[in-house]
């Protein structure tokens, strides 16, 4: 027989059963539109990436583009590229800065759970660590010291937790990021390709070793990402298709939720209906009006 799931101990199956003393009366916060997190090892990650992003722009611009002879293969490569990354860094920008499903703190009273007015026989999940009402497939996140809803796992390269609402914006930052590398590459192989059978004094405004240590230092840095954000991303859209976290499958919890289809999950996460607006970080998904908490019988 299966064990149970873990959270399980953390149950309070009667509003009586929560003493008053053991939480703190829920906190006000203020409302605001900009979520971060004060992580000195997520804000370092966060500013790497973006340096890395730049270094790959000076080196694509500067090295391969505006010294090359042809016109329209540098207005073309350049126009893709620079569109590409403006795209990866404003969905990082969104995937750090946009709240990933926090629950509420400190709302696990005796007070607010009687409000709730349950039904017999239902059950609410608790938070021990940050005395919160747990929905059901929320996880407590150390580094964010919240509850996050349908939380996949935290990320330091954005600095923040992967969940419910700003799923979408990992993923574009993933495909992006894949995509900008491997173009780095397949420019890189062209330009060494041209220097080759050019002088190499005319192929670049920089030096020769200059010019060959900052594409292979390109060449490197491309081929590094392009594997890590490959993979992510791959991952991330298995996990939408069978909606299952990463959380869920490490801890191999019970499936407890209404099964979708792979169709549906998508939409769940990207938006309905299907639209251009998938691709766009600037497009905020609608999830539906779903209820923020779910009970288990």
């Amino acid at each position: 027989m299966r064990s149970p799931v873990p959270r399980f101990r953390d149950v309070e199956r009667q509003a009586s059963s929560l003493q008053p003393a053991q939480c703190l009366p829920p906190c006000h916060e203020r409302p605001s539109n900009m979520w971060f997190i004060k992580d000195a090892c997520g804000i370092i990650c966060a500013i790497i990436t973006w340096l890395l992003v730049f270094f790959a722009e000076f080196v694509v611009l500067f090295i391969m583009l505006i010294p090359s002879k042809n016109l329209t293969y540098s207005l073309v490569n350049g126009i893709i590229f620079n569109s590409l990354a403006f795209l990866a860094l404003a969905s990082h920008f969104r995937a750090m800065c946009t709240d990933p499903g926090a629950v509420p703190k400190g709302n696990a009273t005796k007070e607010y759970i009687e409000s709730l007015q349950l039904k017999p026989g239902q059950v609410v999940y608790k938070c021990p660590k940050c005395c919160s009402i747990k929905p059901d497939r929320a996880h407590h996140c150390s580094v964010c010291k919240r509850c996050i809803r349908k939380m996949d796992h935290h990320c330091p390269w954005v600095n923040n937790c992967v969940g419910e609402n700003n799923q979408k914006y990992f993923v574009l930052f993933t495909m992006y990021i894949c995509l900008i590398s491997l173009h780095a590459l397949a420019m890189v192989v062209f330009h060494f390709l041209y220097c080759f059978e050019d002088d190499w004094t005319k192929c670049s405004t920089f030096s020769p070793p200059a010019t060959v240590i900052l594409l292979i230092l390109l060449c490197f840095e491309g081929l590094l990402f392009l594997i890590f954000t490959s993979v992510m991303f791959g991952t991330q859209i298995h996990s939408i298709c069978t909606d299952e976290t990463g959380i869920e499958q490490l801890k191999k919890e019970e499936r407890r939720w209404a099964k979708k289809t792979k169709w549906m999950n998508m939409k769940a996460v990207f938006g309905h209906p299907f639209s251009i607006a998938w691709f766009s970080p600037f497009s905020t998904p609608d999830h539906g009006k779903a209820d923020p908490y779910q009970y288990v019988v």
